[in-house]
């Protein structure tokens, strides 16, 4: 179950996993389990680099279903409580990490980097994880949005697949 409140420029979903704190922030953490359940579905995700520590750098790419289309992201690390909370930014960006505008990628007028930022908060409860994301940046309504509760449906199946594994 989960519950989204959304402001003008920015999503913020709750959701609690049947799962224990260490597994959901590996999940957020770790290269190879990012690729498992980030991304709306349908949506293949390649991590190119995902330097956990503050200042590190993240670059991955989505390719939509039935597209050999590349949609790039990057950003840094810029708070990370391990198992508590991660914060990071994230923007639009080409191959080699360099910051789009969203008119530089063929995807509106706006010629401003848009630089948005993402916060995880966990905490452990009864055996099970509750998580906050906040995603500051992203207008209420968005393509964005729908595609944060996706990844959370794809992220609670994922775990259900290791937990049965």
């Amino acid at each position: 179950m989960s519950e989204k409140t959304m402001a003008a420029d920015s999503v913020v979903i709750e959701r609690t996993f049947n799962a224990p704190v260490d597994l959901i922030w590996r999940l957020w953490t770790e290269a190879e389990q990012f690729p498992h359940w980030y991304g709306p579905t349908g949506f293949t995700i390649t991590v190119v680099e995902m330097d956990v520590r503050v200042g590190g750098r993240r670059l991955l790419y989505m390719t939509p279903p039935n597209s050999s289309r590349q949609i790039w992201t990057t950003g840094a690390y810029k708070e990370i409580v391990p198992t508590i909370r991660l914060v990071y930014t994230d923007c639009p960006s080409d191959e080699a990490g360099n910051i789009l505008s969203l008119a530089a990628m063929g995807m509106g007028d706006d010629t401003n980097p848009m630089i948005t930022e993402v916060t995880v908060l966990l905490e452990a409860v009864n055996g099970q994880t509750k998580m906050v994301m906040t995603h500051a940046g992203i207008p209420a309504g968005s393509p964005g949005a729908s595609g944060w509760e996706q990844a959370f449906d794809n992220m609670a199946a994922h775990i259900e697949r290791v937990q049965d594994a």
